[in-house]
């Protein structure tokens, strides 16, 4: 099967980028410009692609993302410390990013003959971003089979949407993902935080998945104490 994957730099993107490899036809990756303040995920995007050997496509959406305010991710906003699954994680919410961003790739791959588009949304999602829900995948994939229809037989490929991310981690390690080669802080520091969500969410997942996790964090221990508050609650 002939695959594009969304690639935004991330350990979720990056894996999968090296699962399909193996397990399928890497056509190419699309990656997405769309002002975000950790950008330098982008390069581990350029650098996945490059190890991977195939086409790059870095789609400028900064126009786009200006227009999408009130995000941490985007605005001068502070991002939040604390367990990915809070309340307060909401305010990283980029609306209908991933609505966008895929449908720019179905036209990607519908011009390049591919046969799917790959995005590695996953159950750890599902609490706070809405278009990465199964019920978002299903209805997308559908709407894409009718803007194609009689043009391109291109499908929604989402293998993690009902699996975690440390499932994301062990079938990553076992397609030989160069974990420490992926960016995930939000707040796109000079080595990951430690506090953010997705950095608590990122050490987490290897904890579970019994992985090594070769990532440098500012504040390697916090994951502990956001884990715990989040159970109580």
């Amino acid at each position: 099967m002939k695959t594009l994957v969304i690639c935004s730099g991330g350990l979720d993107s990056v894996s999968l980028a090296h699962i399909i490899a193996d397990q399928h036809e890497l056509t190419r990756l699309v990656s997405f410009d769309y002002g975000q303040r950790h950008r330098k995920e982008l390069d581990f995007a350029a650098a996945a692609a490059k190890r991977l050997n195939v086409p790059h496509h870095l789609m400028d959406m900064r126009g786009i993302g200006a227009a999408l305010s009130g995000s941490a991710l985007t605005d001068d906003i502070d991002v939040p410390d604390g367990h990915y699954a809070e309340d307060t994680m909401r305010v990283t919410v980029v609306p209908n990013r991933n609505a966008i961003m895929l449908t720019i790739g179905f036209g990607i791959a519908a011009a390049n003959g591919d046969e799917a588009v790959a995005t590695a949304v996953h159950g750890g999602d599902h609490f706070i971003y809405p278009d990465c829900r199964p019920e978002f995948t299903r209805a997308f994939d559908k709407m894409q089979k009718a803007a194609l229809d009689g043009y391109a037989n291109v499908q929604l490929y989402t293998p993690f949407v009902e699996r975690s991310k440390a499932d994301i981690v062990k079938e990553g390690a076992a397609h030989s993902t160069p974990f420490a080669e992926t960016w995930s802080c939000y707040k796109g520091g000079e080595a990951h935080c430690g506090r953010c969500g997705t950095c608590v969410e990122r050490r987490e997942a290897f904890h579970l998945a019994g992985v090594a996790d070769p990532t440098l964090y500012a504040d390697p221990d916090y994951w502990l104490e956001a884990v715990a508050e989040g159970e109580k609650r």
